[in-house]
């Protein structure tokens, strides 16, 4: 019998340290040959080196452990193949992201074409719709599309969910047909936001038991000029040029942890507190939503949804189904097709809207 190493000895040949290896002693990736039955010491046979070390590499360049785990168990032909298969991947999503940083440094500094006032007067093709999904006896979620503003806003389960949500969209229409230009836009937003905050409070009071608290993510047009608001894990996506973005952040206690680096993207989708908010609006007047003004071209497609889509339909079938060419509510159809082929277990609310060009003359 080959001799034992301890666990501090095998981790330093292996390049692991023993919190990694008694985690993935836990997960069942790399269980120890031998456990001390009285101290619970940890000891490991040499030949458990190439797997150690395959799973610290596997690791590095960010696999998730549940890909590590198939991976491991692969003949290696079939691994190598699968490792390439995981940084195309990486590659591509690495792309989608470049294009989206590129799109949001135009849209801050106001480099884009889309700024650009001389150009053709722009106006939307809207629609919108909400569905309670097959497991929801009640509808929580508001959606809004009109000429000036698209909404969605997601109450949290309660009863004071629904009012809550329909108040933060109610508290933003008053902004839809007001005469509100340029960079104070913003200011208009938030101020509404603001008034949408105490609408919620209100609300709260009158109904302790429940409470009141929505998600709120809208775009309000001004000219070729939008400005997006977003608090919460509603979702706001732009098509362009047969790309698909999504130009929001979820604000849920899971997307922080992928931002320390805590965990990856592939962990987060099947985390159980995925869905836990790390910020909303409350009521409480301590929130601050996401603030930023964009430029819109003719061609471009918006899509608003609350979780209830993006939860269940993968963001290759929301493009898929927007690049389709059908107009706005036909492409709703399909959208809340595929959440009810998923099983719809949420609400499902959603808004398109296409960029179009007007003639002035009419």
């Amino acid at each position: 019998m080959p001799e034992l190493l301890t666990i501090g000895v095998f981790a330093r040949a292996v390049g692991l340290s023993a919190k990694a290896l008694r985690l993935y002693d836990e997960l069942g990736l790399l269980p120890p040959a031998v456990v001390d039955g009285d101290s619970g010491y940890r000891f490991y046979e040499p030949a458990q080196a190439e797997r150690a070390r395959l799973i610290a590499w596997l690791r590095r360049v960010g696999m998730p452990l549940t890909e590590i785990r198939e991976v491991c168990e692969m003949a290696p032909g079939e691994a190598a193949g699968a490792v390439s298969r995981y940084w195309e991947r990486v590659l591509a999503e690495t792309a989608a992201r470049g294009r989206l940083a590129g799109f949001l440094v135009d849209s801050l500094t106001g480099s884009g074409s889309a700024l650009d006032t001389s150009g053709p007067v722009l106006g939307i093709r809207y629609a919108a719709r909400s569905e309670s999904g097959l497991v929801r006896t009640s509808n929580e979620d508001t959606v809004y599309a009109g000429p000036g503003l698209l909404a969605v806003a997601d109450g949290v389960r309660g009863a004071g969910g629904r009012r809550a949500s329909a108040a933060a969209v109610d508290a933003l229409r008053a902004l839809e047909h007001a005469d509100v230009a340029g960079e104070a836009l913003l200011g208009a937003v938030a101020e509404a936001v603001g008034e949408a905050d105490r609408a919620i409070a209100r609300i709260a009071a009158s109904t302790p038991e429940g409470g009141a608290v929505t998600t709120l993510t809208a775009l309000v047009w001004s000219g070729s000029r939008l400005a997006l608001v977003h608090v919460g894990d509603s979702r706001a996506h732009l098509l362009r040029g047969g790309e698909l973005f999504r130009i929001t952040d979820d604000h849920t206690h899971v997307r922080a942890l992928v931002d320390q680096g805590r965990l990856t993207e592939e962990e987060a989708a099947s985390h159980p507190q995925r869905f836990l908010l790390a910020r909303a609006l409350t009521g409480t007047g301590r929130t601050k939503p996401d603030l930023s003004l964009h430029g819109a071209e003719a061609g471009d497609r918006y899509l608003l949804c609350s979780d209830g889509l993006s939860a269940v339909v993968p963001a290759d079938a929301l493009r898929d189904a927007l690049a389709a060419g059908a107009g706005p509510r036909e492409t709703l159809g399909e959208l809340v097709a595929r959440a009810y082929r998923a099983g719809a277990p949420d609400n499902v609310a959603c808004a398109v809207a296409d960029v179009v060009a007007l003639d002035p003359a009419r």
